[in-house]
């Protein structure tokens, strides 16, 4: 019997602790079918044929790109070695907190997910980078590579094959910049935790200089279910172009916030009425941020509510699903205020690398505390827009990109808020 279920809307595939308890003992892990998957990968199938059977499912980063998974696997540089698979558990998005529920809770199917995508890419090395405040998860995930050691499942010739695999944690020092890729290899190899310039790319230019895979955690979990079950299982969830599930990390003015295991496609009509309980007090919805504090603001009506979350219809809204980070805007948000607190995040997380990013988020910055404290005027709303709009496509990294998206789309689509904020100035 597998250990994976057949997708329906009430059974788990990446959340499986809340319908198996104590998942995080490794017994109990392998008694539902845990490490299974691993042993079939390493001795019945050839590395090209897992990615073969990911590049068929599907399956898109879920950190937030969306990058096809199996076709970044198919880039590795195979006439460079070593190689190596790098787990991006830093999870510094405000909004979301789907990972840190994954490595709590389903430690091995994540550890299961690297080590297939390790002999995948013919990798002896694995590591998984935590954000610095992760320091409890890191020691738990420590003791859990230790145990697969003992009972056999990770280390030298693994299920008497002539393949090796050994995995390390990393713990980062709670810089936001280290969720982007490159700024995390550049980390773990001892230096600046800043971004590189690109080309060229990880799969031939990586940690140390050498080919390597980075994905995020919930992408990697989603490995074990694809290769036990099939690409054509696993298409069987979500739309044509965004298959399988997704963690869904809900917050904001809601009524019952968390992470919920849906379906891609699922609207946000059903994540935020149906399985978040709405609005609390009565109140109206205003503004949803689909990808935490990096999400343009999409004016709630009927028919942003009403739109599937995928990669290809979230667009249509002008924003972008990311790592599905939705927090919710209600009619008591005043919008200067919101954008405000967004722009003092990225000008503290800006690296100050690239010039548009550290002096367009420190202009910005001071741009809306005038407008959120009302000592502002309509040339300030206008000047903050221009600011932002030149930081568009002139940065080394999506962090300066990220940094505007909340504040144009406040001022493009919520002009009430900011003329009410102007008005009380002149009142004042």
């Amino acid at each position: 019997m597998s250990k994976y279920p057949a997708g329906e809307n009430n059974s788990y595939i990446l959340l499986r602790q809340r319908a198996i308890p104590d998942l995080d003992n490794l017994d109990i892990y392998r008694q539902h079918g845990g490490f299974t998957v691993l042993e079939k990968a390493i001795t019945s199938m050839k590395p090209d044929e897992v990615i073969e059977v990911v590049k068929g499912s599907g399956l898109r980063g879920r950190g937030g790109a969306g990058f096809p998974t199996g076709l970044k696997w198919s880039f590795i540089d195979k006439d460079n070695w070593p190689h190596y698979v790098v787990a991006n558990a830093d999870e510094s998005e405000p909004g979301t907190f789907k990972d840190r529920e994954i490595m709590e809770g389903n430690p091995y199917q994540f550890l299961e997910g690297i080590a297939i995508c390790a002999y995948a890419i013919q990798s002896s090395a694995a590591y998984i980078y935590l954000r610095g405040e992760f320091w409890q998860i890191s020691a738990n995930l420590d003791r859990h590579i230790e145990a697969l050691g003992v009972a056999g499942l990770l280390g030298d010739n693994l299920f008497g094959s002539d393949y090796s695999l050994h995995i390390y944690t990393h713990l980062g020092a709670g810089a936001y910049i280290c969720g982007e890729e490159t700024a995390l290899l550049e980390s773990m190899g001892g230096k600046l935790g800043q971004p590189r310039l690109r080309p060229p790319f990880p799969p031939s230019f990586g940690l140390f200089g050498k080919p390597t895979v980075v994905n995020n955690v919930e992408t990697l979990t989603n490995v074990p279910p694809i290769v036990e079950r099939g690409a054509e299982w696993y298409r069987t969830m979500g739309t044509e172009k965004s298959s399988g599930p997704k963690i869904f990390s809900l917050s904001g003015r809601v009524s019952r916030p968390g992470n919920y295991e849906l379906p891609l496609g699922t609207t946000f009509r059903e994540l935020i009425y149906e399985h978040g309980g709405g609005i609390p007090n009565g109140r109206s919805i205003k503004a949803i941020m689909a990808a935490g504090a990096s999400s343009a603001l999409i004016v709630a009506n009927d028919e942003a509510l009403d739109t599937p979350m995928d990669y290809e219809s979230v667009p249509a809204l002008g924003a972008q699903l990311g790592s599905a980070s939705v927090i919710v805007i209600d009619d008591s948000i005043s919008i200067p205020w919101l954008i405000n607190k967004t722009t003092h995040f990225f000008k503290h997380e800006s690296c100050g690398k690239c010039t548009p990013c550290r002096e367009g988020t420190y202009w910005m910055m001071h741009l809306t505390d005038r407008i959120a404290n009302a000592n502002a005027t309509q040339e300030d709303v206008a000047l903050l827009h221009a600011v932002a709009s030149q930081i568009r496509g002139k940065c080394l990294c999506a962090l300066g990109e990220f940094s505007i998206e909340p504040v144009l789309s406040g001022i493009e689509r919520f002009k009430a808020d900011f003329d009410t904020a102007v008005s009380e100035t002149n009142n004042n």
